[in-house]
C-alpha cells in the first residue's frame, strides 16, 4: 500500500517503509545543458499545467513547434514557438537567458516565466519545467519535447511519472498526425 506525499522529491512512500522512489531523480534539474543540444526544431509531444484555463488553451492547439537558435551572446538563445490552430500558424519570438539548466524568458515585463530543464532518459527529448507568474496566473507547467513527433511508451510513462511527482494533471498529448507549422511565416 502506498500514500502520496506532499513533498515533491518523495513521490510515493511505502506505508511500512519510508523510502524515496523515482521522484528524486525525475524532479532534479540537469546540472547543465550544452547550448548546441538545444539548437534546432523540437515538437511538443505532451504537456501539463496546474492552471485550468491554460490547460484548456493547450488543448486548442493542433501542434506546437519550438525552435532554439544560438544568439551572439553566449548565455542567450533565440526561442520561437509556433502554435498551429487549424490552418493558422501563430509565431511567437522570445529571447531566453540560459544559466546551466535554468532559463528565463524575456516577455517584456508582461509576466515572469522562468524554469529549468529536467532529467529525461529519452536521448532526443527535453523536459522543460516552466513557472509562470503574473497578476492573473501562477502555474507550474511541464512539457515533453522531442525531435520526433511521438516517443516510445516507456519515455511517455517516465514523463507521466514526472507529472505525478509535481502533482500535475494527466497531460495533453499532441496528435502526431497533425501537421507542424513551418519555421518561418509563409507569405
Amino acid at each position: 500500500m502506498f500514500a502520496v506525499c506532499a513533498v515533491a522529491i518523495f513521490c510515493l512512500v511505502s506505508v511500512s517503509h519510508s523510502i524515496p522512489l523515482v521522484c528524486e531523480k525525475l524532479v532534479h534539474p540537469l546540472k547543465s545543458l550544452a547550448p548546441y543540444h538545444l539548437e534546432g526544431r523540437w515538437a511538443l509531444v505532451a504537456g501539463s499545467l496546474n492552471h485550468a484555463p491554460s490547460m484548456d488553451a493547450l488543448r486548442q492547439r493542433d501542434s506546437i513547434t519550438m525552435y532554439f537558435s544560438n544568439s551572439s551572446e553566449p548565455s542567450t538563445v533565440s526561442y520561437t514557438q509556433i502554435n498551429r490552430f487549424g490552418n493558422y500558424c501563430q509565431h511567437l519570438h522570445y529571447n531566453v537567458s540560459v544559466d546551466r539548466s535554468s532559463f528565463t524568458f524575456d516577455v517584456g515585463n508582461r509576466f515572469d516565466l522562468t524554469g529549468s530543464f529536467l532529467y529525461t532518459s529519452c536521448p532526443d527529448c527535453l523536459v522543460m519545467r516552466w513557472v509562470v507568474k503574473s497578476s492573473r496566473r501562477h502555474s507550474v507547467d511541464l512539457y515533453l519535447l522531442s525531435r520526433r513527433r511521438e516517443v516510445e511508451s516507456r519515455e511517455m510513462e517516465e514523463f507521466r511519472a514526472q507529472l505525478k511527482c509535481y502533482q500535475l494533471p494527466v497531460p495533453v498529448v499532441a496528435d502526431p498526425a497533425k501537421e507542424l507549422c513551418p519555421e518561418h511565416p509563409q507569405s
